[in-house]
Parts: structure tokens; sequence; C-alpha cells
């Protein structure tokens, strides 16, 4: 049975500049009770088995908010947008796939119910409680089949800094990878 109504996908890491699926509306947004987090080992995107790097997840976290876009899928293109984002994100099994109420940031506000991708705590994968430098060691690093993971963190940087987000774990994070990758990181 074909859905009869649009989606909405929120994005807080690649999905904000690289959303792989096409859209009618872009808006700015905010998912409550979660945090956005490098905490995720990539080894086949952004890293590989013997040398893995990080992606981001998206953590529930009592208190805390995520800014991030919201997208807007025709009812149309519904089926074939979800099952692209499963096959992107449900792969390993690290994410799993919640319905969350986003806020619209935009002029015309509201709020919408968005499909977005949660990180499993207690997955193997997960790689919570890194400290950022050693964040910073491993992204700076890393390389899998999507490119260098230094260029997942900084393609992210600049889409939240478009966004008018300043994210001052990303940003000192940033700081950092390039620290290393300026002085020659292996």
């Amino acid at each position: 049975m074909a859905l009869q109504q649009d989606l909405w996908v929120f994005g807080y890491g690649s999905l904000m500049w690289n959303p792989g699926f096409p859209h009618v509306e872009r808006r700015p947004a905010l998912l409550e009770g979660c945090a956005r987090r490098f905490a995720l080992w990539s080894t086949e995107y952004r890293g590989t088995a013997e040398r893995p790097g990080l992606v981001l997840t998206l953590e529930p976290t009592e208190g805390a908010t995520c800014r991030g876009v919201a997208f807007r899928v025709a009812a149309g293109a519904v089926e074939e947008t979800l099952a692209g984002l499963r096959a992107r994100e449900l792969v390993t099994g690290a994410y799993e796939e919640a319905w969350r109420p986003v806020r619209l940031l935009d002029e015309a506000g509201g709020a919408a119910e968005a499909v977005c991708y949660l990180a499993r705590l207690g997955h193997p994968q997960h790689a919570g409680g890194l400290s950022l430098a050693e964040q910073a060691a491993i992204i700076a690093r890393a390389q899998g089949r999507r490119g260098p993971n230094p260029d997942y963190l900084f393609s992210t940087l600049e889409a939240l800094r478009a966004e008018g987000v300043r994210d001052e774990e990303m940003e000192d994070l940033g700081v950092r990878v390039a620290g290393l990758l300026e002085g020659g990181a292996s």
C-alpha cells in the first residue's frame, strides 16, 4: 500500500549536506531530548575494520537539543526515500528508526513529526565516552569508502554554520582535527 502523505526527515549530520533523496522543502529544525555526538565507529563509510573512523550519532539525552534541518518529501516519493534511508542508516543495526516531533525554526514556524535515526547505545559500534582529543585523533587518520573522515567533520561543520548553528563541541573538534592534519597525523 502506498503512503498517502508527505514525510519529514530530520538531518543532523551528513543528511544536512548530502541528503541523497528528493525533497520539496528544507527547513531549519530543532529536535528536543537528543544530542549530536561523534560516537559511532565507522568501518565502511569513513573508516575501515583495521582503522575505524567516527561518525555522528543522535543520542537520547534528557534536557539536550539538536539543531539540524527537516526535509519534506512529497507523498509520491516517501516509500523510495524510506527504503534509501534504511539502506543507508540501518545497514549495520547501529541506529534505530524513530519518529520524533521537531520544531520548524524559520519564519513560517510550526512543527512536524519527523523520521530520525537514533544511536543504539548498546551496539558494538557505539563509541560513547571518548574525549575530544581521542575523537580528533581517530577522525584525523581515518578514511573509508566515502572518503576521509575529516571531510565528513568539516562538511558537517560547514552545513551547521550555513544554518547559523554554532556547536561549540563540534567547532573545538574541528580545530583539533585541523591541527593534527597540519602536524601530519598518521
